[in-house]
């Protein structure tokens, strides 16, 4: 049985964006499709996150797929960093390695840890299966300069998408077809 989680970012929530059109279309292909609600949504840590969707995906496997949002990114490939045995691929959808415009002390406090604390990039993509980058050329968090750090950091495929924003609610993104086509090459690829 293949699953799929899907991970809501900062101040995100299951029912934002293109991840409830996204869950419809994986069950429909007969997925096991899943949008856990994160903890501490406003104030989102590693530990917190990454803990919890430890024990939300239980053991993982080559039938084990992620989708992340923005910082949902970060904690998947967080999670994935530490798993001993591969799972079946990653999709970054606005991911980061750095933030430019954050403005108040409280972002940055929450943002602090995700930018300063290291990844293990072997290990990520060790495990990772494959992992695919979806960026917009108008995203006004994420700098499309970071498709480069994905693909050189963990040999990420990368697709840029046009006037997209942060692919959020603010964006007007209810659905995102190249997250699922990009899941369904990455299950043809096993």
């Amino acid at each position: 049985m293949k699953r799929v989680f899907i991970v809501h970012g900062w101040e995100g929530s299951p029912q934002n964006c293109w991840f409830p059109w996204l869950k419809t279309e994986l069950e429909r292909r007969g997925f096991v499709a899943q949008v856990p609600a994160m903890p501490h949504q406003e104030a989102p840590t590693i530990e917190d996150w990454v803990g919890h969707l430890s024990t939300v995906v239980g053991e993982s496997d080559k039938d084990t797929y992620f989708v992340g949002h923005s910082i949902g990114g970060q904690a998947i490939l967080r999670y994935v960093q530490n798993l001993e045995k591969p799972v079946g691929g990653i999709v970054c959808v606005a991911g980061f390695f750095r933030l430019l415009h954050l403005t108040t002390n409280e972002e940055k406090e929450v943002a602090k840890p995700w930018l300063e604390t290291p990844m293990n990039d072997e290990n990520i993509k060790k495990q990772a299966g494959s992992i695919i980058a979806i960026f917009s050329d108008n995203d006004p968090d994420v700098d499309l300069g970071y498709k480069e750090l994905f693909e050189e950091r963990l040999g990420a495929k990368t697709i840029v998408e046009h006037n997209k924003g942060h692919f959020s609610d603010d964006a007007g993104i209810k659905e995102l077809p190249p997250v699922l086509a990009s899941l369904l090459e990455m299950v043809e690829e096993k």
